[in-house]
């Protein structure tokens, strides 16, 4: 299966159109619709961040050097 990779928007009403002549006419295909998301609330924001395993460091002991209580270096 060949993959196709187009950006585009979706207009005021919703609706997405794809301006994209293929060479190839007559045949099925598959559209898989990827939206980003937006993440307009802090603790969406949060979530995400503390789920990602790029920032496991974060979790050593060794970068624990703040204070809950002042936020102060210990």
């Amino acid at each position: 299966m060949k993959a196709i990779e187009i950006k585009s928007k979706t207009n005021k009403k919703g609706h997405l159109k794809l301006d994209l002549g293929l060479k190839e006419a007559d045949k099925n295909v598959k559209v898989l619709i990827l939206m980003e998301e937006e993440l307009n609330d802090e603790n969406d924001w949060l979530k995400v961040v503390s789920n990602n395993p790029a920032f496991d460091f974060l979790k050593e002991e060794e970068e624990d050097i703040y204070s809950i209580e002042d936020g102060n270096e210990l």
